[in-house]
């Protein structure tokens, strides 16, 4: 099963250029974007103090309640594979891509 050390593997190729190697939304390319990317170390915080999981991988993933054209972040379903592994959400076991599984290990690790 994926874990965060896989997860910042993943992040560190995909997603610090933007929200920077901490996740704090200060990567080198987050000046040229027309909206400052999230810092990732709130989610939790802006949710109540409880990690929004399922929030978290539908937006990774592809966020179905909004086009790809009305988003800054591309979607990263293409970067997944198509095996599956096993992610509680919400107390349900969702099929997840282990690239993400691990990403949202990472993600939920770096909550301030």
């Amino acid at each position: 099963m994926p874990d965060r050390t896989d997860g910042a593997s993943f992040f560190a190729q995909n997603c610090a250029s933007c929200h920077g190697d901490s996740g704090r939304g200060d990567g080198p390319r987050a000046k040229t974007l027309p909206q400052r990317p999230t810092d990732l170390t709130q989610l939790s915080t802006r949710n109540g103090g409880d990690y929004p999981a399922a929030r978290t991988l539908s937006y990774i993933y592809g966020d179905p309640e909004k086009s790809h054209l009305a988003r800054v972040m591309p979607e990263f379903s293409s970067a997944m594979s198509d095996e599956l592994v096993p992610v509680e959400i919400d107390g349900v076991f969702t099929p997840t891509p282990p690239q993400l599984a691990g990403l949202l290990a990472y993600l939920e690790s770096i909550q301030d």
